[in-house]
């Protein structure tokens, strides 16, 4: 009788088998081990779960150390604690400790006000309390840090102009349960940020409702056309918690968002929107106000930071004074107007080489998108009769998409449909008579609806 040709598991060498299963996911790796004895005890085998642990658990030597674990049992313990989570943990865990290392360097005060994170029972406790259930990805976030004290600066970012200021504080889940709603027109809706100042937040749709998307960020805005209060449109910031979470640690940590006076201001700056005219080179970055703006009526409330700045290398010669500005804008249904006046925000700099000089202003307009261009006039120090222009470059300010309840009130009622005037629309607010850079606009309220909240300080 012939000889079996065929090949025993338990009689091939180890590192070739090895060598295949180090290519498996945990779970695969999982399955081989209920095969055989010999895979079992291959299986174990502590590189192949170092692996595992660095990839999932981003890990290291000195944690394993530290630990006393081997590496299959320190995988085995986060899973415990942590599995549910294991499609979403990398990417937040890593977006948190690249935010608390910038914050570290950049704004070292802010580091203090993260909580330690959630236990699972309290998440659970949450869950029955509001009797909805949260998404693995907030759920696992909130792990990690259970959002921040409430405290100014906030985490997710400030905004600051002459008569209004705005800092938003990432809500612990404790509090943001308070504040969970189950009013008509803002049900399944928990907080994510709350600012103290303008009574401003954002929320997480926790399921399909009015027009909402599950696990959708926005911002609420009322209706102030429709005589059904409940008419609440939304800002769209966020597909999903980690879309909007990591989004936004993105632009802090690649320093799209500048850092003023040791606060994260959400500015964000266009690429390519740079124009430099001889020695002076002129930069924008832009920012949608959504507490100060509305779908209906349609008034889009934006601050745009402008950034002058003479190169260190140009000639003393080349000191110069700006004297007025002109602004050619452009909205996105191809009305044109055209604005000029003195000086920016009531000031004249004068620019000596490496000197810069920054500013902030305004404008509002009746389309959800559009851009400015222009140019600032100067004269020269050594010789006033010398006069010439520098240019701006095009900008675009666009709100984030927003969309209307599904059942939105047709008819207007007339006192709510003339609050704001259609003069106000597309007017470029560099200052009043007094240089206040928010011009025109001191007299627009912070959008508020019936049922808002406010969490307690503790």
């Amino acid at each position: 009788m012939a000889a079996s040709s065929e090949i025993q598991l338990d009689h091939l060498p180890s590192d070739p088998l090895l060598h295949i299963l180090s290519y498996l996911s945990y779970r695969d790796v999982v399955h081989c081990s209920y095969v055989s004895k010999r895979l079992n005890d291959l299986c174990k085998h502590n590189p192949l779960w170092r692996r595992h642990c660095c990839n999932h658990w981003l890990l290291t030597d000195a944690d394993r150390l530290q630990s006393g674990l081997s590496w299959c049992s320190l995988f085995k313990k986060f899973y415990s604690d942590l599995g549910r989570y294991i499609e979403h943990y990398v990417v937040l865990k890593k977006s948190w400790e690249q935010l608390k290392n910038f914050l570290q360097q950049r704004c070292p005060r802010m580091i203090a006000s993260l909580k330690a994170g959630a236990t699972e029972v309290e998440l659970e406790e949450i869950e029955g309390q509001i009797g909805c259930k949260l998404p693995d990805d907030y759920r696992c976030s909130y792990r990690i840090h259970n959002g921040q004290k409430l405290v100014i600066p906030g985490l997710m970012g400030s905004m600051s102009l002459s008569n209004h200021y705005r800092s938003e504080v990432l809500l612990d889940v404790e509090t943001a349960a308070g504040g969970f709603q189950l009013r008509k027109g803002m049900r399944r809706c928990l907080p994510l940020t709350f600012c103290f100042h303008t009574g401003l937040s954002q929320y997480l749709a926790l399921e399909d409702a009015e027009g909402r998307r599950k696990s959708e960020s926005f911002y609420p805005c009322p209706d102030q056309t429709a005589q059904d209060p409940s008419a609440i449109d939304m800002f769209i910031t966020g597909t999903s918690f980690s879309d909007w979470f990591t989004g936004y640690v993105n632009n802090v940590v690649t320093g799209e968002y500048p850092i003023i006076k040791d606060q994260i201001f959400r500015y964000v700056h266009e690429k390519g929107c740079v124009a430099t005219t001889g020695d002076i080179t002129v930069s924008v970055s832009t920012s949608f106000l959504p507490e100060l703006s509305s779908v209906h009526p349609p008034h889009f409330f934006f601050t745009y930071r402008i950034r002058i700045e003479m190169s260190r290398s140009a000639s003393p010669e080349a000191a110069c004074q700006l004297d007025s500005r002109y602004w050619k804008i452009t909205t996105s249904d191809g009305n044109v107007e055209e604005v000029q006046g003195p000086g920016v925000v009531g000031e004249f700099p004068i620019m000596t080489p490496g000197k810069v000089h920054e500013y902030a202003s305004c404008t509002t307009f009746s389309t959800p998108s559009e851009y400015m261009e222009g140019h600032y006039t100067f004269h020269s120090l050594a010789n006033k009769e010398e006069v010439f222009q520098v240019a701006i470059p095009r900008f675009h300010m666009v709100c984030p998409p927003f969309r209307e309840p599904p059942t939105r009130t047709q008819n207007a009622s007339t006192s709510d449909s003339t609050l704001f005037d259609k003069g106000d629309f597309c007017k470029e607010d560099d200052e009043d008579d007094n240089g206040d850079d928010i011009g025109r606009h001191r007299g627009i309220d912070v959008v508020a609806f019936e049922g808002s909240w406010c969490p307690r300080l503790t």
